[in-house]
């Protein structure tokens, strides 16, 4: 942090979790204004992955390959060289940290759902649920042959499920990571997910990056 200080790099590349000090804390004590443009770097953290991606924010999946290195090096540059000033680079500041805070809260992990029914209740174990689809302000529940519609909107209950379990493939489709059978890419960055029963599912462009890191082997 002192070199962060007395320096002032244009650009600093950030771990979320370290063993003495987090990227959390690293902002805090800084301070979100004074922190140069930010790269984030995580192990397979899909909850963070979302979270980047939400608030537009860059980040390295370790281990990280030359090839995503370089990609993430020029967007950087193009960001320093467009960087916003005065009200907009404090906007940016917030936005960085209310990423960090957002990784640090503890989440409500839901481990069954209500489904109702022609007047009665049953309940669905999230661990058997193969993908989830959106509907509206609906999701729907596929369990191998079966399906149940719950009140809720896609993007609600994904806040509640467990993100080392499930990940959002697409903006309408989350699947159960380890129901996945196959994963075949296809055009466009996008790939063909089997799940059990011969189902399958595409995922969408913009969760490129996540389906690869679902495709490797974690060391």
């Amino acid at each position: 942090m002192t070199a962060l200080r007395e320096t002032r790099p244009d650009l600093v590349f950030l771990d979320v979790q370290m063993p003495e000090m987090d990227g959390f804390a690293v902002v805090r004590e800084v301070g979100p204004e004074q922190m140069p443009a930010v790269v984030f770097v995580t192990a397979h953290d899909r909850f963070a992955l979302q979270a980047f991606e939400v608030n537009a924010l860059d980040y390295l999946l370790k281990p990280v390959t030359r090839e995503r290195f370089s990609r993430t090096l020029e967007r950087a540059k193009a960001r320093l060289r467009s960087r916003p000033a005065g009200e907009e680079s404090r906007e940016e500041s917030r936005k960085i940290l209310s990423l960090l805070e957002t990784l640090a809260s503890p989440r409500r992990v839901v481990q069954r759902l209500a489904v109702r029914s022609a007047g009665k209740t049953s309940f669905v174990d999230l661990a058997d649920v193969d993908w989830i689809e959106a509907a509206e302000n609906y999701v729907r529940l596929h369990c191998g042959k079966s399906s149940h519609l719950v009140l809720v909107p896609l993007s609600t209950l994904e806040k509640s499920l467990d993100p080392e379990t499930f990940v959002r493939i697409h903006r309408s489709i989350v699947v159960n990571a380890g129901h996945i059978q196959e994963l075949e890419p296809v055009a466009h960055g996008e790939y063909v997910v089997t799940l059990p029963g011969g189902v399958r599912v595409r995922s969408g462009r913009s969760y490129h990056e996540t389906l690869k890191a679902l495709a490797s082997n974690p060391f």
